[in-house]
């Protein structure tokens, strides 16, 4: 049975909060929290780990990168504790540019074999307890000899999720980490077409199991009494995700890479209407769920049958602040158990 979470993206920190709680009330299993230019997917889950006692929290994402192996490593260490063993870590790098222009990485080639270092080496870092770790990688170098007694962890292994667009990134789950989370724009053809076999692939390489990589989907909800509304917010969220060109030949292996063009072009004419417009109906209804209470929840069962974990989450891009915070709530309580 697929487990259901919140997202939480958008708003302040105490916002934040009062989502995370609302969730957590209304019987969710977990609430997820990112960042961008300005918001700590760490700083997010640790307020939400700390107000609640039940739902599990995660980072949706963090970056891997702009953070040394050992902060990261501690940073999740620490959120597993406050949470009382809740914390999934969800990594990714983000794009090329968000590596070099707001990381200051210097070294942005193979973002995917980043990864593959990274992750094992958390696991090391966090038995720490168990003696020295020493790593010489093309990524990244650690010596670190503890001086005195390090208490063991309160979970030794925390659940390490990737997020993967194209197939090498999504191979990297498959190769190291516990789950893939997959963007917001997968259909079932991309699932079972790409993003499968390179799990598949993945897991080959490195002698694992493909049941050992659960899939960690982002449905995009919007819930309003007049369906057009709704889809209309939903679309533009859509079009925002696909707006860089690194996504047209992902909206091309899914079929619609004549809608990813329109949206670009518009884009770059900054016409937030006409990206919005090259939505098309069947896009919108294989990435989203969009309309009324009862038409969200009929969509929602049928998408979230795609995953093992699938976390529902408000559209933002070009709503009011007053309404993404009515529609996050709305998800709530049309699925409050």
């Amino acid at each position: 049975m697929t487990t259901r979470g919140i997202t939480v993206l958008a708003g302040g920190l105490a916002e934040t909060v009062e989502i995370t709680k609302a969730a957590d009330r209304a019987g969710f299993d977990g609430a997820w929290s990112g960042e961008f230019l300005n918001r700590s997917a760490v700083v997010s889950v640790a307020a939400m780990a700390a107000a609640t006692e039940k739902i599990g929290v995660g980072t949706a994402i963090a970056y891997a990168v702009g953070r040394s192996p050992l902060v990261l490593a501690n940073d999740a260490r620490f959120l597993d504790e406050m949470s009382g063993g809740r914390l999934t870590l969800g990594l990714g790098t983000g794009t090329r540019g968000m590596m070099v222009g707001w990381h200051g990485v210097t070294d942005p080639d193979g973002p995917a074999s980043r990864m593959e270092e990274l992750i094992p080496l958390l696991r090391r870092l966090w038995r720490l307890n168990e003696g020295p770790v020493k790593h010489e990688g093309r990524f990244y170098t650690c010596d670190i000899t503890p001086t005195a007694d390090i208490e063991a962890p309160l979970r030794a292994s925390i659940p390490i999720y990737t997020a993967g667009v194209n197939a090498r990134m999504i191979e990297v789950a498959g190769r190291v980490s516990d789950g893939l989370i997959c963007h917001p724009t997968l259909t079932d053809r991309y699932l079972d077409e790409v993003a499968r076999p390179a799990i598949a692939q993945g897991a080959a390489k490195t002698g694992r199991q493909v049941s050992d990589v659960h899939l960690k989907g982002v449905i995009i909800t919007s819930i309003h009494d007049d369906p057009a509304v709704a889809r209309r917010e939903a679309a533009a969220q859509l079009a925002f995700y696909i707006a860089p060109k690194a996504y047209g030949p992902v909206m091309e292996a899914s079929g619609f890479g004549s809608e990813a063009a329109a949206i670009q072009t518009a884009f770059r004419a900054k016409d937030h209407d006409a990206m919005v417009a090259a939505v098309s109906d069947r896009m919108l209804d294989e990435m989203a769920a969009a309309g009324t209470i009862d038409e969200v929840r009929e969509r929602v069962a049928l998408l979230e049958k795609r995953y093992d974990h699938a976390a529902l989450y408000s559209p933002s891009f070009t709503m009011a602040a007053e309404r993404v915070r009515e529609n996050t709530f709305a998800i709530i309580e049309a699925f409050r158990r």
